[in-house]
Formats: C-alpha cells, sequence, structure tokens
C-alpha cells in the first residue's frame, strides 16, 4: 500500500520543465493563462503559471479551494475533466472568482499522486469564449500525464529514499525479480534479489507484479528455532 504521508517536494529542473510546457501551451494556443494548480488541505496554490502576456496568475497566489466555486475545485471533486465554454453564459458559474479575473472559459484535468490523492490540476484559462478543440484535449491530457509522471519518479524517490533512480531503473530491478518472491512468513519482509530483506510495503512500491512464496529471513529463524541456528 503506498504511504499516503509523503509529501511530494518538487525539484528545481522539474518546475523549470513545468514552465516550459505551459508557456508551450499558452503560446500554442494563444490564450493568456495555462496553469499548473497545486492544492494543500484547504488550499489551492498557483504553482506554475506560464508568462503570457495579460495572465492574471502569478505563482505562489493562493486561495480557499473548498466551497470556493473555483473551476479547479469542480476537477479535484470529481478528478475528471472540466469544460466551460462560457461562465457568462452558465449560471452554474456566476459566482465564480475567476470570472473576476476575466478568465470566462476554463479546460482543466485533474493531476493524481500514486496514491491517488489530488496533487492539483492543469489546467486552460481564456478572456473569451473558447471550446477547446478534442485536440487540444488530448494535448493537455499528454501534458498532464507527463507531469503525473515527474511526479510519481519523485514521489518513489523520496519514499525510498534514492533521489538518483529513474523510472528504468526500478523497471529493471523489477525484471530482476520476476518470478518467485520470499516472504517470511513472520515478519513479512521479502528477500530481494541481492538475498537482502526489506520491508513489505517498500518492495510492493517497486515490484506490483511479483509472485510470492513463503520463507524464513534470518533473524526470525534466530528467534523462533535457535536451537538450529
Amino acid at each position: 500500500m503506498l504511504n499516503k504521508t509523503v509529501k511530494v517536494i518538487i525539484d528545481e529542473k522539474y518546475i523549470k520543465a513545468w514552465q516550459e510546457l505551459v508557456d508551450t501551451l499558452a503560446d500554442l494556443l494563444s490564450i493568456p493563462s495555462a496553469l499548473i494548480m497545486r492544492v494543500e488541505k484547504d488550499e489551492i496554490e498557483v504553482f506554475i503559471s506560464s508568462k503570457s502576456k495579460g495572465n492574471p496568475y502569478h505563482p505562489g497566489e493562493k486561495e480557499k479551494v473548498w466551497g470556493s466555486g473555483l473551476y479547479c475545485e469542480t476537477v479535484m471533486k470529481t478528478q475528471n475533466k472540466l469544460l466551460v465554454p462560457n461562465a457568462l453564459k452558465d449560471k452554474k458559474w456566476a459566482n465564480n472568482p475567476d470570472i473576476k479575473l476575466n478568465m470566462i472559459s476554463y479546460l482543466g484535468f485533474p493531476i493524481l499522486l500514486p496514491s491517488g490523492e489530488a496533487f492539483g490540476t492543469i489546467c486552460l484559462l481564456d478572456n473569451k469564449e473558447n471550446a477547446y478543440s478534442p485536440k487540444i484535449e488530448k494535448l493537455l491530457v499528454s501534458f498532464r500525464n507527463l507531469v503525473q509522471a515527474d511526479i510519481e519518479l519523485l514521489y518513489l524517490n523520496q519514499l525510498l529514499g534514492d533521489k538518483n533512480k529513474t523510472l528504468l531503473d526500478y523497471l529493471f530491478e523489477l525484471q530482476k525479480l520476476r518470478g518467485i518472491v520470499q516472504i517470511c512468513s513472520n515478519c513479512k519482509s521479502i528477500k530481494d534479489a541481492y538475498g537482502n530483506w526489506i520491508p513489505v510495503e517498500q518492495f510492493l512500491i517497486t515490484h506490483p507484479e511479483a509472485n510470492f512464496s513463503h520463507g524464513l529471513c534470518e533473524e526470525c529463524a534466530k528467534k523462533l528455532y535457535p536451537e538450529y541456528t
């Protein structure tokens, strides 16, 4: 089971890459705002904001999110896409704070942590009516997936204490450990490819496809059967 207490710390290289991503979106689509938002408890923060002309959102700005009426609140509650071509034509969005900034159209998708919890959203906003074509939706989903892949790697590295591993490294480890894997019948530790016994939670994060058989680790063997060790 994934540890939900891990707070993902975003390295500077990822912040730079995500900045280029939102800048590209805003420039390519000729819109004022492309954002990556981050939620923490009851607040939502402008984490990355495109450096585009007319963008009213600035990194570090925070708002209360739950019950706010923000577009992003709906995205995180439903964990699904939200498309609002023109909020001025939809009474549901009459009290949306973004309208005060003249951001009347919105397309957003959720960004999730590997645990399934909300990290935030990636979204596009325009000061004019915009229905955002299926091609634009597909592009935004692709960029969202890139961000989620980065977060997944950071999450695993921080959880396991190894900042230098890539997803490919984890894949190679999984390939080495395919087949039957020994699990201690007493303490439930897992024996890895190098003969080390590690906690089952740590193992399952990086080797979700492994098959298990029972064994007994050295420490438990000493405790349970001292006469044979």
